[in-house]
């Protein structure tokens, strides 16, 4: 999942009214914060059910109702937009991922309601919020909070980059708030880990007869990624290491930001996954996975789909083919097909290309240089007349060729130019896009990007018809 997905705009400036008289004052205790914290989120959760279709990406997550469940004789989550787990020992309890800062309260006082003891040690899969954010809810004194050893630094540059990610997110996402919490609880990048993990080392711990193992596994969400293994109970936390659905084709660099997820240190991690042979996998999204046998399977697949698209890349590269012929080409052979719901092979194709080759594609010299190629898209309409272009890319868009037809649509429409015709004809291949995507991979991000320049084309049709008649 994405940063902190939760309120519009008007109910969070009433949020953060309360937290700020609620939770500001310095003699409160923990109770009563928790309770606070607690009646912010449920006015959170609250909106959030009230929200429309359109407004509502991922509404299977959000959906998902607070309550606890035991997955084990040790093991026992609390549900949410993110799970939250814990492991009971007799010496203390374990809580792997913490889920978002406007649920965590409520989560926090059902698990300890239901496994009541003392809190040990807090892992963290990742920095993301939706893992980390309700850290504070579960730290006592003497707690450990166990991380990678990057995550101080995945945490540093997402709140560097907070307010550029938070609009690129809310594009997306348009139930999320105007601008990123900055109060309480709800604000991103506090989370201070007194124990790391590094890449290529296990920790290892025993109590209360439970032995645990925190497993670095960069990778599909991150460098920062870590997992925990029971080797005695064989069960798997994987935090979003396969990312929200199992087995699913991983988002190798997300269209939303963020760094590159580097595609052999995947691999190489679901190799270290399959070589534990776990019987459940536990994600902090979603059901738990059972089943050795078949968990196996999709591992192996899983490591041979992104092994496949990354070999490919490279000999498509050796071979002196572009990155936009290799995103045409390269797909997964019928044996490794894999949901593309989340990540998707062409995506994944150009990623890998960048990631080996960087910006430059040596294809034009106007790359290297700051003027766009947008900045004659108006006068290119101009010389070879808009009508004209709005005629032939309602041509491509008849014969179905929808990507020239909206190529030739952004020169119609360079400069915020509401020509109605052009902007019509973008309607209509946005919506052929979205029906073309839900039959196909149904992939959420490019589902959610077309619902956003849909909303987008509508506000500046009406705008354009409003010019007319007035």
């Amino acid at each position: 999942m994405t940063p902190l997905r939760q309120l519009r705009t008007p109910v969070f400036a009433l949020l953060a009214l309360v937290a700020t008289v609620t939770l500001g004052c310095d003699d409160l205790q923990k109770s009563a914060e928790l309770k606070s914290a607690e009646m912010i989120g449920d006015i959170a959760t609250e909106r959030l059910a009230s929200l429309g279709e359109t407004e509502r990406a991922a509404n299977d997550l959000i959906n998902v109702p607070i309550e606890v469940r035991q997955l084990d004789d040790v093991v026992w989550q609390v549900r949410g937009v993110a799970n939250t787990h814990l492991i009971k020992t007799s010496e203390g309890n374990v809580i792997f991922d913490t889920g978002l800062a406007t649920q965590a309260a409520k989560q926090r006082r059902l698990l300890g309601e239901a496994v009541p003891g003392k809190i040990t040690h807090v892992i963290l899969s990742h920095s993301h919020q939706d893992h980390a954010g309700g850290t504070q809810f579960w730290v006592e004194e003497g707690t450990d909070i166990v991380a990678h050893q990057e995550y101080p630094e995945e945490q540093r540059y997402l709140k560097a980059l907070e307010p550029y990610l938070w609009h690129r997110n809310r594009t997306l996402f348009p139930f999320m708030p105007e601008e990123p919490p900055n109060i309480g609880f709800l604000e991103y990048g506090n989370v201070v880990p007194n124990v790391l993990v590094d890449d290529g080392d296990v920790l290892r711990f025993e109590q209360g007869g439970v032995r645990f193992e925190v497993i670095p596994t960069p990778g599909a969400e991150g460098v920062d990624n870590l997992s925990l293994w029971l080797p005695d109970q064989k069960i798997f936390f994987s935090g979003d290491f396969f990312g929200p659905l199992f087995p699913q084709f991983p988002n190798v660099f997300t269209m939303r930001g963020e760094k590159i997820r580097k595609p052999i240190e995947y691999t190489r991690s679901l190799d270290t996954v399959i070589a534990l042979e776990p019987e459940m996998i536990v994600p902090s999204h979603n059901d738990p996975i059972e089943g050795k046998e078949g968990i196996k399977a999709s591992l192996i697949k899983m490591r041979d789909a992104v092994q496949h698209v990354h070999d490919a890349v490279i000999a498509g590269m050796n071979a002196g083919k572009t990155v936009h012929e290799l995103m045409a080409e390269i797909s997964l052979p019928p044996e490794l097909e894999l949901s593309q719901v989340h990540g998707r092979v062409s995506w994944a194709v150009k990623s890998i290309w960048e990631y080996y080759a960087t910006w430059f594609h040596f294809d034009t010299t106007t790359e290297l240089y700051s003027v766009p190629a947008s900045a004659v898209w108006s006068e290119v309409a101009k010389l070879a007349g808009v009508e004209n272009l709005v005629a032939h890319a309602n041509a491509h868009i008849e014969a179905g060729r929808l990507i020239e037809g909206l190529h030739l649509l952004e020169f119609v429409l360079a400069d915020g130019n509401n020509h109605l015709a052009g902007l019509e004809a973008r309607k209509q291949v946005l919506e052929d896009l979205l029906e073309q995507s839900r039959e196909d991979l149904d992939n959420s991000y490019e589902n959610d990007w077309l619902r956003y320049r849909l909303r987008d084309t509508d506000a500046r049709i009406a705008a354009a018809e409003g010019e007319a008649a007035g």
